[in-house]
């Protein structure tokens, strides 16, 4: 009771204090510009600048998904188990997958199952912009969750626009390609009245999943035991995914409406071992969502603006696996999700913000599970943050209260104990030269991640007594960012990041008793990270060619990591223990680049990934050692039109040098493939 009086209280409070305010009539945006607007703001109140990929830049990658385009920020890992629809996980300087926020359109994306998110459902074609954020978003004016994490990736997806008359836009893709891939997709923009819109997407995806690989084994003593090459089976994909939304403005602010519903059925390929090639495990998804967002909808006092969130989502999964020589499963799985926020800002001066936030949470999940306890959590969340500039100083601080409490249905079960944590961060930003487009920054963050319902409550797994997983930031890093008025180069901007993280009471699976294929979740690891980040970019005019000019860009992304597993001292043997090595799929060197020329109607893009040695275990001995790999990827792009038409074809080919890998043992990963896209514009 306490917990439901709390949030009601809160939410009485803001909307009393909105109900008797005055209108803000002196601070009107125009309408069609909201969007610019606060972006424009949000990067003059940034402290820790963010990396960014947004319009034609974003469009132009080969990318199929948004964990694709990922790869291209740097400090970031992507697990990909491969295909087009295989498992797409990321996981932000090390810190685990689960550290990481992810953001539709300003509310975060939830998984209380696993807390996983997996970026292969989403599409590019309704993404206006991706951004990532170390430690959190440099903007105070947010709910508590946007405080809850050690990183954040934020998916903003496109908002109708509208020029002269125009009622209607209509944007169709279609894509075919290798692995007998057909990927059509619409997106209807509807113009209702001055103030208000409406856009509706639409996308199928058919693939067979069946692609070349080359399956190869070296012993130790650089022997081949094995080197032959097949065909990867079981791994296709159906899925059908919808999204729409309704978007209004009003003189002070703005207000969201979406629903997003993705089903899907894929073939589980499974790991290469024991001379297995073909698997038979099935998986279904059924995934939906509702939010709505607004910002300012009701008149508020002057210095004084709030932000709604409301959420509801239903997930559900099915796992088969026919192989009784194995184990028949045939597990399913449903969880559901209630979310509401509240966020009141309030400017004392010109240059000095406070905000204040209050989220609540409610998970539960079910399953056809044997002794499934049927968990249930509420989670309240309370964040005051204050930003504050002085000069050419801008500093913001943060603490977050976190309020959890469970209960599980069964009876006789052990109720979990609730908990209670309060986690700070500061950021710090210091411009040294007046005239130079030159800054310093800092930041520290202390923050949790609570353990998921699998963690806790997978039957004959779980450990109802875990601990939160936490993590410690530390970063200082400087930014120059320059445009130019003449000369060849028009803009540059290079950014270096040196960063330290510990991971405390990580959770990890440990074998239980004396069954070998029994194992139990326990609070044991411990993790130190350190590593620089590199980010640069340069745009420049090359002149012109048969009287046009031609543009090119090049954006490069370079980190380094040494992220050390110190979990048990006594697992110190010089040959084969794990203390003080590198962790599992953690590369010392990985890097990108993208290259880009246009010139009138035709554009060339180049984009290159390289992974560097890493071993899939932190026992860093031979046996576990993983080769560098990387891929090269090309796409050319011509736009034309037809009356009000506007066209753009292309053809992409991906891994140019065919190039045999794994992200993740054991999971081939795709060679040479190819995609034509075609773009029509109403």
């Amino acid at each position: 009771m306490f917990l439901y009086r709390t949030l009601c209280t809160g939410l009485l409070i803001s909307l009393h204090t909105a109900a008797f305010a005055q209108s803000k009539l002196d601070s009107i945006q125009q309408l069609d510009e909201v969007t610019i607007v606060a972006n424009r703001l949000d990067r003059y109140r940034e402290v820790i600048p963010s990396q960014r990929l947004a319009g034609e830049k974003l469009e132009a990658l080969s990318s199929f998904s948004v964990a694709d385009a990922i790869r291209y920020f740097s400090g970031v890992q992507i697990k990909d188990y491969g295909g087009v629809g295989g498992l797409k996980t990321v996981d932000i300087r090390s810190m685990g997958t689960n550290h990481l926020g992810v953001f539709y359109d300003g509310i975060q994306l939830g998984n209380a199952q696993n807390g996983q998110i997996d970026l292969g459902k989403f599409s590019l074609d309704n993404i206006e912009e991706i951004s990532l954020y170390n430690g959190q978003k440099s903007e105070i004016f947010q709910s508590a969750k946007d405080f809850g994490s050690a990183g954040t990736i934020y998916l903003r997806t496109r908002r109708p626009q509208f020029s002269g008359k125009e009622k209607t836009n209509i944007k169709t893709f279609f894509r075919s390609g290798s692995f007998d891939l057909l990927n059509p997709s619409v997106l209807w923009e509807q113009k209702i009245s001055k103030n208000i819109s409406s856009s509706l997407n639409a996308e199928y995806i058919y693939s067979s999943g069946k692609y070349p690989f080359r399956y190869r084994k070296v012993l130790p003593d650089k022997t081949v035991a094995w080197d032959t090459t097949a065909v990867r089976q079981n791994g296709d994909i159906r899925s059908l995914r919808f999204e729409g939304g309704i978007n209004g403005y009003t003189a002070n602010g703005y207000w969201h409406a979406k629903a997003y519903f993705y089903d899907s059925e894929k073939g589980i390929p499974g790991a290469i071992v024991n001379n297995v090639w073909k698997r038979s495990q099935r998986q279904w998804d059924r995934n939906f969502f509702a939010q709505f967002s607004s910002k300012n909808i009701i008149p508020l006092p002057k210095n004084d603006e709030l932000l709604l969130n409301i959420k509801y989502a239903s997930d559900w999964m099915r796992y088969l696996n026919p192989d009784t020589t194995l184990m028949y499963i045939d597990n399913s799985f449903c969880q559901k999700e209630f979310y509401a926020s509240i966020a009141n800002k309030y400017s004392f001066l010109q240059n000095w913000d406070i905000n204040f936030s209050v989220d609540y949470q409610y998970n539960t999940l079910t399953s056809n599970l044997k002794n499934f306890v049927y968990p249930t959590r509420n989670t309240l969340l309370a964040a005051l943050a204050t930003a504050f500039e002085w000069r050419r100083l801008k500093a913001q601080a943060s603490v977050l209260g976190s309020f959890v409490f469970e209960n599980v249905e069964q009876q006789n079960a052990e109720k979990p104990a609730d908990k209670s944590e309060y986690t700070p961060a500061v950021f710090l930003s210091y411009k040294p030269f007046m005239r130079h487009d030159f800054n310093l920054r800092i930041f520290y963050k202390r923050i949790f991640r609570m353990p998921t319902f699998n963690d806790l409550y997978y039957t004959d797994i779980g450990n109802i007594k875990l601990r939160p997983e936490y993590t410690v930031q530390y970063n200082i890093g400087f930014q120059y960012d320059k445009y130019f008025k003449k000369g060849t180069v028009n803009h540059l901007n290079f950014r270096v990041d040196a960063y330290y993280n510990e991971v405390t009471d990580k959770i990890v699976a440990i074998p239980k008793g004396n069954g070998q294929y029994r194992w139990m979740m326990m609070n044991l690891g411990y993790v130190e990270i350190r590593g620089v980040d590199f980010s640069g970019r340069a745009e420049t005019r090359l002149g012109k060619i048969a009287g046009k000019q031609c543009v090119a860009s090049l954006h490069l992304n370079y980190t380094f990591q040494r992220a050390q597993d110190f979990s048990n001292p006594k697992d110190n043997d010089p040959v084969s223990g794990s203390y003080g090595s590198q962790i599992a799929y953690i590369p010392w060197h990985n890097g990108s680049a993208i290259a880009s020329i246009a010139w009138r109607t035709w554009d060339l893009n180049y984009s290159f990934i390289y992974v560097g040695e890493r071993y899939h275990n932190s026992s860093n001995i031979r046996e576990n050692y993983e080769q560098p790999w990387y891929t090269h990827d090309l796409t050319v792009g011509k736009m034309f039109s037809y009356r009000k038409i506007k066209c753009r074809l292309s053809a992409e080919v991906n891994n140019i040098l065919n190039q045999y890998y794994d992200v993740v043992l054991n999971y081939p990963m795709p060679g040479r493939n190819f995609k034509i896209i075609l773009k029509i514009e109403i």
